[in-house]
């Protein structure tokens, strides 16, 4: 994989993307053996191996009407907050948090965890067409929409008053 999953805001990166298996490769074109073939060690490797790492802590959040995955020192494009660019704000509506220790799941938040966000910019979208028309009437409308955007960092994920990175 050429780029960087850390440079595409709010995409998670798929752990199926890049797993390949010794299994799936093309068949031999020699005959089969009459003997079962043996297996090692070193030709018995987790295919954990090839997968990739897995990510660090993360918390799954609910602003705006949606769900973002968010980890630490990443930034992520959000519906408009009304706060000034370099204020911080905090969201507690963590529905999910995952750490070392393991995974935290609310019913339907988890009490106690809090998510810091630093506002970097305020930007907008990409401009949408909306184009209407009613068939055999000559009634066309087209319209555009740009939604407006804020852009936060994630500075930290607390639980229970205790960052988690």
């Amino acid at each position: 994989m050429g780029a960087d999953p850390c440079h595409q805001p709010g995409r998670a990166l798929s752990p199926m993307a890049e797993t390949t298996t010794p299994a799936a490769s093309a068949p031999s074109d020699t005959a089969p053996s009459d003997s079962a073939p043996s297996v090692t060690a070193e030709s018995a490797a987790p295919a954990s191996s090839s997968a990739p790492a897995a990510p660090g802590p993360y918390a799954i959040v609910e602003a705006s009407g949606q769900q973002f995955w968010l980890q630490p020192d990443r930034y992520i494009d959000i519906d408009r907050l009304h706060a000034e660019v370099d204020s911080t704000v905090t969201l507690e509506t963590v529905l999910l948090v995952k750490d070392g220790k393991g995974t935290t799941l609310g019913a339907p938040y988890v009490e106690g965890a809090t998510v810091e966000l630093q506002v970097l910019a305020h930007r907008r979208g990409p401009k949408i067409l909306v184009y209407k028309m009613r068939p055999k009437k000559k009634t066309r409308r087209k319209n555009g929409h740009r939604q407006e955007l804020t852009r936060v960092l994630v500075k930290s994920i607390q639980v229970a008053g205790k960052p988690i990175a």
